[in-house]
Formats: structure tokens, sequence, C-alpha cells
């Protein structure tokens, strides 16, 4: 497996510091004896990557998945949270205000998906990061992002490390690690990992659906349907 930044499409992108930045990260979840960084030329912006679970995608997924992960995302951030990692990752804070709420705000102009997407912003767009949650996050939990090795260890890899509050990444994980399956079971295991109650969650969780959900309408993808139904059950817990 090869780092991300040498691969082409959006890390093609200021690969060199998409490169550092998702070594460093690496580096500091997984440590030895359970490294994954095998090799790095920063020279060339390249690094090698352990195998993991000796199989393209790594080894099979256990049935008991969804607690392995949330596991495994409490435990990196427990590792963040003792990092220095000050000044070397881009802030959750900016990435929201100048990316997420201005895209979100611009295509919420054109939507024609009805008063969810109203509902969705209000209940989402006053997030506020809590300190004490700050940490290092992955930012990027789609399932194929996180491998298996073969004793049922989970792996997560390809990031786009950025420092911020943890909500993010549940709320990223619970939305979009599968989307439309097992959401309900992934927000019960967020709080339970975490500790963050699913009232502070689901707020992140509204921006994060709307957000996909406003992408989707835009590029004809056929998700579409299914993040209605998710950001409908939602928003159907209410925010208190």
């Amino acid at each position: 497996n090869c780092c991300a930044a040498s691969r082409p499409g959006r890390c093609r992108r200021n690969a060199s510091g998409r490169y550092a930045r998702e070594v460093r990260a690496l580096r500091i979840w997984h440590r030895e004896p359970e490294h994954v960084v095998l090799a790095a030329d920063d020279d060339l912006a390249v690094a090698a990557f352990t195998p993991v679970g000796g199989a393209p995608g790594g080894a099979p997924r256990p049935a008991h998945e969804n607690g392995l992960v949330a596991a495994a995302v409490a435990r990196v951030h427990e590792a963040g949270r003792s990092a220095p990692v000050a000044g070397i990752f881009p802030a959750l804070q900016d990435h929201l205000a100048k990316e997420v709420l201005p895209r979100v705000r611009h295509r919420l102009e054109t939507t024609a998906l009805g008063p969810r997407t109203g509902s969705a912003f209000r209940g989402g767009a006053g997030i506020r990061e809590h300190p004490a949650r700050r940490t290092l996050l992955h930012a990027d939990l789609y399932r194929e992002n996180v491998l298996f090795t073969e004793d049922g260890r989970p792996v997560l890899l390809d990031p786009l490390p950025m420092t911020g509050d943890a909500a993010y990444d549940w709320a990223f994980w619970t939305i979009y690690y599968e989307v439309g399956s097992g959401t309900e079971d992934r927000l019960h295991r967020a709080r339970l990992a975490s500790g963050i109650p699913v009232g502070q969650l689901l707020p992140w969780c509204l921006l994060l659906g709307l957000d996909g959900l406003l992408y989707y309408e835009t590029t004809g993808d056929a998700r579409l349907t299914v993040m209605t139904g998710v950001l409908d059950s939602l928003l159907g817990k209410g925010t208190g």
C-alpha cells in the first residue's frame, strides 16, 4: 500500500502537504509494534505502508465490525489528544467555515428537496466545538478507509487529518461509513465510545448529512434517496 499522496485525483493538490500530514497522523495513531508506515521518502512524498490483512482490502470483516471500529476511533482520538499536533494540521473550524458551510448555503439556494433541507441546516449550522474534545481527527471515515488485520483488528487509513472536535469524526462515521445501513447502531456506539450525548452528536450528523444530500442532488447520485431517508430519520430525533 502506498501513501494517498502518490495517487491521482484529490491528493494531487498539494501532494507534499497531504503526504506529510497523513504520514504524521498514521505514525501518531499506529505505533510500534502495530506501526503502519514502513518507510517514507520525504523528498518524493511517497510512503510504503504495512500490508493489512494479507490481501488487497484487508482480511474479511468481522460480524461485530461497528463495535471494533468504534473502539478504534476512540483509541486514535485518545492518541491525538496527547500528541503535539498544534500548527501541523489544518483546523476543523476553518474547514467548516471556508468549505462546508459556504458549499451548503450555495446549494440550498437551488435545491428542490423541500423543507427538510432548511430544517437540517437550522439544526446543524449552529454547532460549536467543545475545546475539551479537541483531538487529531481522521475526517474521512468511509468503510473503505478502515481495513482489518487477520486477527480482526481495524486499521484506520487514508485520513484527511485535521484538528478539532471529536464529534465531527463520530458524526462522519455515523453517516458515511455505510450510507443508509447501520446508521442507528453507529450513532448508539458513537455515544457509548465517545461519551458525547446523542443530542450533541445530532447537529453534527445533520450538517454532514445535509452536505452529502445536496451533493448527491447536484451530481445526480443514486444515493440521494437513501440519504433522504437517513436525514429524515435524524430530523425525527430532534436535537434537544
